[in-house]
This record gives structure tokens, sequence and C-alpha cells, in this order.
């Protein structure tokens, strides 16, 4: 059954020769057990610079699925030390990353949970930079 949550999340961008950036949001979401893991959605803001986004977070046993759907849509899947690719489409065009998991945990019950995630990321073959969520979910 799904329910409403509340969602506070942190994020940080650490990309080549550049300061860091951070974000932090709490926003209204759902979460839905699924088939063997939680679906967690929300919609995104101006405020993240992707609205008419939702984002959805797929956490199953060993991997983590992240989904934007809207004006931009990826997929990216988040297993341990493991890299993935995937297609990034935006608005004005496509990009090829690929992401690799160095620290991947969840812990998410039907009252809440947590999700920390950090990744490398690269864009068309070239380190770009890491990146790390941490989000906090809390049933409503």
């Amino acid at each position: 059954m799904k329910q409403t949550v509340m969602l506070r999340i942190q994020g940080r961008q650490t990309y080549a020769e550049q300061e860091p950036d951070g974000i932090e949001l709490e926003t209204e979401g759902t979460m839905e057990f699924v088939d063997g893991g939680w679906n967690i959605g929300y919609e995104e803001s101006e405020l993240t610079g992707l609205s008419g986004v939702f984002t959805t977070f797929r956490v199953e046993p060993g991997k983590v699925t992240l989904s934007r759907t809207g004006k931009l849509n990826s997929q990216m899947v988040f297993q341990q030390g493991v890299a993935h690719q995937s297609l990034y489409q935006m608005e004005f065009g496509t990009l090829m990353i690929s992401v690799k998991a160095t620290n991947l945990f969840f812990d998410i019950t039907p009252d809440g949970g947590v999700i920390d995630l950090i990744y490398d990321i690269e864009i068309e073959n070239s380190a770009a930079g890491v990146i790390e969520y941490h989000l906090d979910i809390r049933a409503i």
C-alpha cells in the first residue's frame, strides 16, 4: 500500500576543479513496498533545478536504482563497487553516463528509513566528479 512520507534529502556534488555544491530539501513523497523492494518517490522542485521531473529511488537487496521521468529521463543503477552505464536524456540532448557506487547503505522499514549513497560519475567516458545523497524517510 502506498503511503505518504516526508523526505529530507541532502545532496553534494563535487566536480573537478570546482567548489563542492550542496543542497538540502524537505518535501513530501510516497513510499510503497512492491515486488520485494521499496519505491520512494517525489516531485522535484525549482530548488533542485529539476522542476517537472519525478524522481524514484527503487531499493532492493544489494542495489538502489534512481529513476527520473519528465523533462529529464534517466535510470542509474547503484551497486557497491560496480559500474553501470545509462543514458541521461535532457530536453537539449542525451549523454552517456557511468556511475559507480563507492558507498551504498540503506535501511528501510514501513515507518521510514535512510539511504546513503556516494558515487563516482563519468560523463561521455570522462571522470566528472563525486555525488553524495543522504535521504531520511519518515512516514506521516
